[in-house]
């Protein structure tokens, strides 16, 4: 029988139904990641590795015994006490891969077993001297040439404070054109930092992270990454900037970017983030009297991150997005959305990153998923990395659910050792 005859005789109503109706995706359950697989998430670890992050979860989880720590190593420092005996067998060995970039070797060896790539992040901050300036603007490219030739790194990254005085970076934000003559040198020594380490990432063809600091520094750090963006993200996006969903203009800073970006013919990187200044940028906020940039509370800043990560996905085409988050609903929200939008989760456009030393059943349950993910690897003398893990301990502390959740998968990985003996 003739097929046109059939559908001649079809109602038109059902012919526009059938030509007009969405396509069925298969979708592969395997990509949905399971996040309570504490087998798979800690594989990595050893058991006397697996109780010793069990205590450390506890004890960062007592915001007072987290407090009166921080005063204590401020203390220390300031009297310039010796405390690398103290840091390296718990907090350092846990967060940070080494020392040198030799020393992360093992842990990024450990990563690429459980198909997780690397971030090396030379975590030395708030220097202010041309030297220390010049010192860690070294090390972060020896950082960036370490990965040459090496899949196993998913991206290089860097703060603009670390090759910048804050002092200058706060000024150029305000009002750059107030710049006195040795202030003008001085922000072209910062610029031509920037540059060179973004070029050598591009060069080499190793994405790199910009990452995002306080409000009133960003004006100049979005700038810069701007600037690289456009020189370097003709057709593949090299260079990231930050965003931190915490704030209450930065997705509409996302979707103004993506626009710029898809108007001037070049891809736009973004990493998300919620953000890791909070207390201190409502107390400048209150100090100064001007309105707080920080979201009202955790549901607005939630609210908005989803809705970065919706737009990320639907402007696929002209944007890369890195997710940086601990939260288990984003990351199976990134991957749903994936998946209902028909993207490969092995696109290269979009990657999934998560801290060392935290969220692990997030990490490697989404690589095995089949998804890319990286860990960020901080490496830098102990003294160095102080800021940093002080950081750490206060987001354990501070963030609602955070330890807890930790503490929850690793004693259920314990109790499954046990059991069979393992």
């Amino acid at each position: 029988m003739d097929v046109r005859h059939v559908r001649s005789r079809l109602p038109p109503s059902y012919i526009r139904a059938t030509v007009n109706a969405p396509k069925i995706r298969v979708v592969n359950k395997s990509h949905f990641p399971n996040f309570e697989n504490t087998e798979r998430a800690f594989a990595r670890l050893s058991s006397g590795q697996l109780h010793k992050a069990l205590l450390l979860f506890q004890t960062v989880g007592n915001s007072g015994l987290v407090r009166f720590g921080k005063v204590l190593m401020d203390v220390a420092l300031g009297l310039r006490i010796p405390v690398g005996w103290a840091i390296r067998p718990t907090v350092y060995s846990h967060f940070c891969g080494g020392e040198t970039i030799a020393q992360c070797e093992q842990t990024i060896a450990g990563l690429a077993k459980g198909k997780v790539h690397t971030i090396l992040d030379y975590s030395a901050e708030g220097k202010e001297t041309e030297a220390d300036l010049e010192a860690t603007f070294m090390e972060i490219l020896a950082a960036i040439q370490s990965t040459h030739c090496d899949d196993r790194h998913a991206f290089s990254v860097f703060k603009i404070s670390g090759v910048a005085p804050t002092a200058l970076l706060e000024k150029v934000s305000a009002d750059g054109n107030t710049l006195t003559n040795e202030e003008q040198k001085a922000w072209e020594r910062v610029q031509n930092r920037v540059v060179a380490l973004c070029a050598a990432a591009a060069d080499l063809g190793t994405p790199v992270l910009i990452d995002a600091e306080e409000s009133w520094l960003q004006p100049a750090i979005d700038d810069l990454a701007r600037t690289a963006m456009q020189r370097h993200n003709a057709t593949k996006a090299m260079v990231y900037n930050t965003v931190q969903l915490y704030r209450t203009d930065r997705l509409a800073y996302l979707q103004r970017l993506t626009e710029q970006a898809k108007t001037e013919g070049w891809q736009l990187g973004v990493k998300l983030v919620r953000g890791a200044y909070m207390e201190k940028e409502r107390d400048r906020a209150a100090e100064k009297g001007y309105p707080s940039p920080i979201q009202p509370n955790k549901e607005a800043t939630d609210r908005d991150f989803d809705a970065a990560l919706g737009w990320c996905v639907d402007h696929a085409h002209h944007l890369s997005c890195c997710a940086g988050s601990h939260n288990e609903k984003s990351n199976a929200l990134l991957a749903e959305k994936m998946i209902q939008s028909g993207l490969d989760p092995e696109d290269g456009r979009f990657w999934f990153a998560q801290l060392l030393g935290m969220s692990d059943h997030i990490s490697f349950n989404l690589s095995a998923a089949g998804y890319r993910v990286a860990k960020y690897v901080p490496f830098g003398p102990i003294r160095e990395t102080i800021p940093y893990l002080l950081r750490r301990a206060e987001e354990n502390s501070s963030v609602a659910g955070q330890t807890s959740r930790e503490l929850e998968l690793i004693r259920k990985e314990v109790a499954r050792r046990k059991q069979h003996g393992t």
